[in-house]
């Protein structure tokens, strides 16, 4: 149990983290722009509404650590690591003669907690032991990142070719379904830029030297550890945030590491991207169940909900949402799983569902669904929506709607491949 002193220079920490914004006195008396960093050193732009909603946000995680440090005093310190409590929030059955009320107790209380929010200071050691990364570490000896890290230093592959490319130009990645009708697929050629010093420009720690090597280890490191995977542009920001919150790049590689081979599909960052064109067609037909007024006005206009939904899924949103809300939807992927992006997905449409009714151009529904995510500063505003008014979503019921999509995606990828050989031997031909 954290002693009395610990507890307080506990939430010390926390508080000193947490400053509060005060725009000038020009900002407070115009609703003009102002630029300030938030809690992970990102530059934010918002007016002055935006930075009270922030002030709240922050007053709301100091209240949210001071239930997490009572509950620590009253339960025990670590009392949300028990495995029993683990494997519940991993949604595998128990046997209910194995099941503890206090167990049970526990695991609503830390599901309840965990969506209101892991304080900042409690969130590296939480998400370490909830998502999996710490059991995924002690299966290996504990010097296997120290020895991934040195046996690749100097190693040259596509994928660190990848990684460490620094031009301007674009490059065509992956491909990403646009429409679909019974005799044609059209497809959306997705341009991604390298990479690194790309990644979250500006940043006052990613954005240095240090930052950039940091984070090329952790993604060359990885792309050692799974050849299937290699490097996939979207893994950037997602391995960058992990940094910036788990402090270390070990403990920010197993976290990357229990992610793609646990949390996430299978298939999602590999070469032809399958496992990512499946979560898009799933999203779509729970966006038809879910929210089916926006789904028929969308499918009239011809819009294809991938445009905006692509992104949010490689990049887990962390590109889309502030980080602080990026980080809330976080909290609940790394415990309940990869429903929550579909949960989160569908409130940004469901939040918008008036205005996106009046719309008649699809450049208009992009930019209302990139305006909204982008001034989602709130993360309360997003989750309330995404678990009170989207309704639930098991995760049998999201593995069901993948298992009967992954049949035609897999075909649609063999033809489209098949088109291509075929016109390669043609070029050779000519």
């Amino acid at each position: 149990m954290f002693g009395i002193q610990n507890r307080r220079d506990l939430t010390m920490e926390l508080q000193s983290q947490i400053p509060i914004l005060r725009p000038s006195i020009h900002a407070r008396r115009a609703n003009i722009v102002v630029k300030f960093q938030d809690l992970y050193g990102f530059t934010v732009e918002g007016n002055v509404d935006d930075v009270n909603v922030l002030n709240e946000v922050r007053e709301k995680v100091r209240n949210q650590g001071r239930v997490w440090w009572a509950l620590e005093a009253s339960k025990g310190a670590n009392w949300y690591l028990q495995p029993e409590i683990l494997m519940i929030g991993d949604g595998i059955a128990l046997k209910k003669t194995s099941l503890k009320i206090s167990t049970l107790t526990n695991a609503i209380t830390l599901k309840r907690l965990v969506r209101k929010g892991i304080p900042p200071v409690l969130r590296p050691k939480v998400w370490f032991s909830l998502s999996g990364a710490a059991k995924k570490k002690s299966t290996v000896p504990e010097s296997y990142y120290s020895d991934l890290s040195k046996a690749v230093d100097g190693k040259v592959t596509p994928a660190t070719l990848q990684i460490d490319h620094d031009c301007s130009r674009s490059v065509v990645h992956s491909c990403v379904q646009l429409s679909l009708s019974s005799a044609i697929t059209v497809w959306l050629i997705v341009i991604w830029e390298y990479d690194l010093p790309r990644t979250f420009p500006g940043h006052p720690w990613l954005d240095t030297p240090e930052g950039h090597a940091a984070l090329r280890r952790v993604l060359v490191g990885y792309s050692f550890r799974d050849s299937d995977v290699g490097y996939c542009q979207g893994l950037n920001y997602v391995a960058a945030l992990l940094l910036l919150v788990m402090k270390t790049e070990e403990d920010a590689f197993w976290m990357l590491a229990v992610l793609l081979e646990n949390v996430l599909v299978r298939d999602c960052y590999t070469t032809n991207l399958s496992g990512c064109h499946v979560e898009q067609r799933v999203f779509k037909d729970l966006l038809a169940q879910k929210c089916p007024r926006i789904a028929s006005h969308l499918d009239d206009m011809g819009f294809d909900v991938s445009l905006v939904a692509t992104e949010w899924f490689l990049c887990l949103f962390s590109k889309s949402l502030p980080s602080e809300t990026t980080l809330r939807v976080w909290d609940v992927l790394f415990y309940e799983g990869a429903k929550v992006l579909f949960h989160a997905a569908l409130a940004i449409f469901k939040m918008k569902e008036n205005e996106l009714l009046m719309t008649h151009q699809v450049g208009d529904v992009i930019n209302i669904i990139q305006t909204t995510s982008h001034q989602l500063f709130d993360p309360d505003e997003l989750l309330t929506v995404a678990f009170e008014k989207i309704g639930s979503m098991t995760t049998n019921t999201i593995s069901k709607q993948r298992r009967k999509q992954e049949p035609a995606v897999l075909a649609e990828l063999d033809q489209r491949l098949r088109r291509l050989n075929s016109l390669k031997e043609t070029g050779k031909n000519a």
